[in-house]
């Protein structure tokens, strides 16, 4: 298993022009090799004109259906898996849509359940409902090997499908990974704070990111994302791992990464840290060095 400690860790690889750090947790060949050339390769991913993929809906016997938006093409193909009540129409999303396009490979994003244009009722959903979303979408949608790219709460859901279809799940990307996040967030509430949730029901969660400057989110949905953690113990993932996160992120702490890079049982794991980027890495740096590092990931597999 990877281990954080200063003997483990290799050095840290600055590079001027980007302004982050990687750290190895394995000995291989990763994305800080290869630096020295991607700045030469023009911006694909951002097209003057963007062609449009049509929505469509996949039909689940007693389940929700799921929009999703699907790019046929080469394996292996990307998936990404948005973060907390996310839509797939994000800037993320839409970038990694068009890079995926740039190179001829299948790509497919999604809505989850009682999110964006998908069927089902947002106060119903829960951790352990997202996570059968995922696997639908990879047992019902994806052809062959898959590269599963997960924003903050859709980095914690894609270890879990990392660990639940190892056949297909072939490579992991985590952006700002929010592992155990909710339920880490919670326990470090004050003892008065929890048992007033627990009497109301709801956890008004402050965030900058939502127009209410808060997220309402049930008490209920706590308790049953407990269920699901992961960080107790060894995560059993083999795959390549490349957990991306920023040092500016208040909402996800970027020790979190390296407690799941610790965790995964994976030797090629890469934890790259953005000095000045926040939770949501969007801009126009953290989206190059996400598109980057699948070009990495699929140079890796396809070799």
């Amino acid at each position: 298993m990877a281990a954080v400690g200063l003997t483990a860790v290799a050095a840290w690889v600055p590079c001027r022009s980007w302004g982050w750090a990687a750290v190895s947790f394995g000995p291989h060949r990763g994305l800080s090799a290869l630096l020295p050339r991607k700045p030469q390769r023009a911006p694909r991913w951002l097209p003057v004109c963007r062609q449009k993929t049509s929505v469509s809906f996949l039909n689940r016997q007693d389940l929700p259906r799921l929009a999703y938006k699907r790019l046929k093409g080469k394996s292996p193909g990307v998936i990404f898996i948005p973060g907390y009540r996310s839509d797939m129409n994000g800037t993320k999303a839409m970038a990694i849509e068009e890079f995926c396009k740039s190179l001829g490979h299948a790509c497919i994003r999604f809505d989850y359940s009682g999110v964006g244009s998908s069927d089902g009722k947002s106060e119903e959903c829960t951790v352990g409902k997202w996570r059968k979303d995922v696997l639908s979408i990879i047992d019902e949608l994806a052809e062959g090997p898959q590269i599963l790219v997960g924003s903050s709460l859709g980095g914690w859901l894609m270890l879990h499908a990392a660990v639940a279809r190892p056949d297909k799940v072939m490579a992991l990307i985590g952006v700002a990974t929010a592992a155990d996040g909710l339920v880490t967030q919670f326990n470090q509430l004050p003892v008065e704070v929890k048992k007033e949730v627990e009497i109301k029901g709801v956890w008004s969660m402050p965030s900058k990111y939502h127009e209410e400057g808060f997220y309402h989110i049930p008490y209920s949905f706590i308790k049953e994302a407990e269920h699901h953690c992961l960080l107790h113990s060894p995560i059993p993932v083999n795959c390549p791992i490349r957990l991306l996160h920023g040092m500016k992120d208040d909402i996800v702490p970027w020790h979190t990464s390296m407690q799941v890079a610790d965790q995964v049982v994976s030797k090629d794991v890469d934890v790259i840290l953005r000095k000045h980027s926040d939770h949501r890495m969007k801009e126009k740096a953290d989206i190059q060095l996400l598109v980057y590092t699948i070009d990495d990931l699929i140079d890796k597999l396809s070799t």
